[in-house]
């Protein structure tokens, strides 16, 4: 078997190939490792098999070229949460990770989040707490691990402030006013554990869970839906689903798309149903 690794070297505390490299090997695979700019992905092109060995950001263009080139997609995770690899119950061990990667038969079809500006995604693209808590978490990855989540999603409750938006949802306006997240999900895992546990990214379409505007004090019990995945199922949440989603911000309102931090594309993101086959099991 011809593999392709995808290795994102940045990722987590930085990521060794070596030891997935010969991992892969000793299970009869031929690997040829690149890294995951986009130069370095168009050069591939002929491989029975692609394998990302990066954090939740890395993930999503490789899925969309594993697509693109009809072969399977393996996952290993290397970043700080791996929501992507918890979501999808594959090893947390990255050596195990590897092996599952050329050594599995049972594969996953699953839908890819595309934004507006042609990015696709796998988890989440989310504005609101989850970007300022993003950005308060990125200095303390290092130090933290994935406690650093938690503690920027502290942060960002004490001292964020609900934004003005209005939701659309296959062009019906489904929310307009203050809202403390929106979030528009595929595996709808994001942040180190949480999630919206009502989205399935095998049906085609998009969920979008609306945290709206009130009390500091009641972020709490959202906090708390998020991380027992039912914050879609919380009275006053608003949840939707549909195969185009558009959010009208704030020119220059960050969000935080599978752990990346950006600014633009959340105003219209549609989805790619059986986008691309990720190996999930022996």
């Amino acid at each position: 078997m011809r593999v392709a690794l995808v290795v994102n070297k940045a990722s987590g505390g930085g990521t060794d190939p070596a030891p997935l490299e010969r991992a892969m090997r000793d299970h009869g695979a031929e690997v040829t490792t690149c890294g995951c700019e986009p130069e370095d992905l168009a050069r591939i092109a002929d491989t029975d098999r692609l394998v990302v060995a990066g954090g939740d950001g890395t993930v999503g263009p490789v899925a969309e070229l594993a697509g693109r080139l009809g072969v399977p997609l393996g996952a290993i995770p290397a970043g700080t949460a791996n929501d992507f690899v918890r979501a999808n119950g594959l090893p947390l061990d990255p050596v195990e990770a590897a092996v599952l990667a050329v050594t599995g038969t049972e594969l996953r079809e699953l839908e890819l989040g595309r934004l507006g500006d042609g990015r696709p995604f796998v988890n989440v693209a989310s504005a609101g707490l989850a970007s300022v808590a993003a950005r308060r978490a990125a200095p303390l990855k290092p130090r933290l691990g994935p406690l650093a989540y938690g503690v920027g999603a502290a942060r960002a409750a004490a001292t964020a402030s609900p934004l003005r938006c209005a939701v659309r949802v296959d062009g019906r306006t489904v929310f307009e006013g203050a809202a403390w997240q929106v979030i528009v999900a595929v595996t709808g895992a994001f942040g180190g554990g949480s999630a919206v546990g009502a989205a399935d990214p095998e049906d085609g379409v998009l969920d979008v869970a609306v945290i709206p505007g009130g009390s500091r004090l009641g972020l709490a019990r959202r906090a708390w839906g998020l991380k027992r995945h039912t914050i879609a199922e919380q009275p006053g949440v608003e949840h939707h689903r549909g195969a185009v989603v558009e959010v009208d911000l704030p020119p220059g309102t960050e969000f935080n798309a599978d752990g990346e931090v950006r600014d633009t594309g959340l105003e219209r993101v549609t989805v790619e149903r059986h986008a691309y086959a990720l190996v999930t099991g022996d």
